[in-house]
């Protein structure tokens, strides 16, 4: 039986968004398979969002509130080497270790 702790998460191609959407939450996140990067990526995403908005009486406004109804990563390129066909999504290293 495998402990689902140590398993490495499985490759994230570019048509499976759900599993690149994963890589932006905190404890996940991007590597090229091509070049090794982990730190530097090119995201596309899109997103539906519900905010609120606080005009003034001059009419400027602000965002005092936003909420994430629904995002998409729609594709994810490496800023080292170009590639998109070869990220991967993984755990991040825990901090401190």
């Amino acid at each position: 039986m495998t402990d689902p702790a140590t398993t490495p998460a499985p490759a994230a191609p570019q048509g499976d968004p759900s599993l690149l959407l994963r890589a932006l939450e905190p404890d996940h996140r991007f590597r090229c398979d091509a070049c090794g990067n982990v730190t530097r990526f090119d995201v596309t995403v899109t997103a539906t969002t519900r905010r609120f908005h606080h005009f003034d009486l001059g009419g400027d406004s602000r965002v005092e509130e936003e909420e994430v109804l629904e995002q998409t990563v729609r594709s994810v390129v490496c800023r080292w080497c170009g590639r998109e066909d070869a990220i991967t999504v993984e755990p991040a290293p825990v901090a401190g270790t």
